[in-house]
C-alpha cells in the first residue's frame, strides 16, 4: 500500500448546496470557510460564558434548547458571547427546526460577514446526517493494488502479486455472478471505523485480462455485474505455492490480519499451483467466514469430533 495521504476539507459551500439549507447572513465569499473536523459543536457552555478548550473548525448547531435559553440571555450577555461563537475558527451556525435568527446574533454575524443557515430537521437527526456527510467527505483515503468483488454479499480483496490470476479469478466470479468493484487499483476510505474501496474513475467497470485485453464487464455481463463502492470484509492473498511453505491445514492457526488505513481486515492466504480452480476456493474462503462470523469453525469440529472418538475408545 502507497504511504500517500490526503488533506480535506470541506467548504461551507458544499455543505449548503448538499442539504439546501436556507441562508441568512454572509455572502458568497463567506461560503468558502471550511472545516477539517467530521463532528459538531452544541454551544451549551459557550453561551453560558465558559468557552471551553474545545476542537477548532466544528460547525455549531443551534436546536430548540440553545434557542430558548437565548431568549433568556441579557443583551449584554450576547453581546459578548456570540462573536465568540463567530469568530474565524468557526465554520459556520446552523439553526434547525426553522428556529427564528436573533437579532443580535444576526447584527454580529452581519459584521463579521459570518454564515449562518438555517433547516426545517429536527437536531438529532440533521446532526447525524451532517456527521456522517463530512465523516465521507473527509475520510482518510489511500490507494491499493489488487481485485475488489463482492462475493456472496461480502466484500472481498484479492491481493498478491502481478502475474498471480487476481484479474482472471475475478473473471470467473463474475461469470457465476458476483460483482465487481474495481479491478488492478482500489481507492480506499476509512468511514466509521470501516473500510470502503471503489475504483478510480478512470478504469471504472474495465477488467483487464492477458491475452484478451481491457474488457467492459458492464457490456459483457450486465449492469447487476457491477457496484460503485464495497466495504471490505476480506482479504485474500494470492502467493505462488512452494513445497515447503506453512499454510494452513486445520483452521486453527493464528488469525492473520491486513492493515488498511489502521484497520485489521481478516485475511486468508491461499497458495496457488497448477490445476488450483482459485475462483472455487475463494467463493470457498467466503462461506467458511460467513460460517464463522455466526459461530461455526471446522477446526473445532474436528477438535470435537477426535475428543469425541477418543474418549469412545476409553
Amino acid at each position: 500500500m502507497s504511504e500517500t495521504k490526503y488533506t480535506k476539507k470541506v467548504t461551507v459551500r458544499e455543505i449548503m448546496e448538499f442539504f439546501g439549507l436556507e441562508r441568512l447572513t454572509g455572502n458568497d465569499q463567506s461560503l468558502e470557510r471550511w472545516t477539517v473536523v467530521p463532528d459538531v459543536n452544541r454551544p451549551g457552555f459557550e453561551l453560558c460564558g465558559f468557552y471551553k478548550k474545545t476542537e477548532p473548525r466544528r460547525i455549531v448547531i443551534i436546536g430548540n434548547k440553545e434557542s430558548e435559553f437565548i431568549k433568556t440571555m441579557p443583551e449584554e450577555d450576547q453581546r459578548t458571547r456570540f462573536p465568540m461563537l463567530t469568530d474565524g475558527l468557526t465554520p459556520m451556525i446552523i439553526l434547525t427546526r426553522n428556529n427564528e435568527l436573533p437579532p443580535i446574533l444576526k447584527e454580529v454575524a452581519e459584521q463579521n460577514n459570518f454564515p449562518i443557515a438555517r433547516t426545517a430537521l429536527n437536531t438529532s437527526r440533521f446532526s447525524t446526517d451532517l456527521i456522517t456527510f463530512m465523516d465521507e467527505k473527509l475520510a482518510k483515503e489511500d490507494t491499493m493494488t489488487g481485485v475488489l468483488l463482492n462475493v456472496y454479499g461480502k466484500g472481498v480483496l484479492l491481493s498478491g502479486e502481478s502475474g498471480m490470476g487476481k484479474s482472471e479469478t475475478a473473471l470467473e466470479l463474475i461469470a457465476k455472478g458476483h460483482v465487481l468493484i474495481a479491478d488492478d487499483r482500489v481507492d480506499v476510505q476509512h468511514i466509521h471505523n470501516k473500510i470502503f474501496g471503489h475504483a478510480p474513475k478512470i478504469i471504472k467497470g474495465l477488467l483487464e485480462i492477458r491475452g484478451l485485453g481491457v474488457n467492459d464487464v458492464e457490456k459483457l455481463f450486465g449492469a447487476s455485474a457491477l457496484a460503485d463502492r464495497q466495504q471490505i470484509d476480506l482479504v485474500i492473498n494470492l502467493v505462488p505455492f512452494e513445497k515447503h511453505g506453512e499454510y494452513d491445514r486445520i483452521g486453527d492457526e493464528t488469525e492473520r490480519y491486513t492493515n488498511i488505513l489502521g484497520v485489521l481486515i481478516p485475511t486468508i492466504v491461499i497458495p496457488l499451483s497448477a490445476g488450483r480452480n482459485v475462483g472455487v476456493l475463494v467463493e470457498t474462503a467466503v462461506k467458511n467466514y460467513r460460517l464463522k462470523e455466526i459461530g461455526f469453525n471446522g477446526a473445532d469440529e474436528i477438535r470435537r469430533r477426535f475428543m469425541a472418538n477418543v474418549g469412545g475408545e476409553e
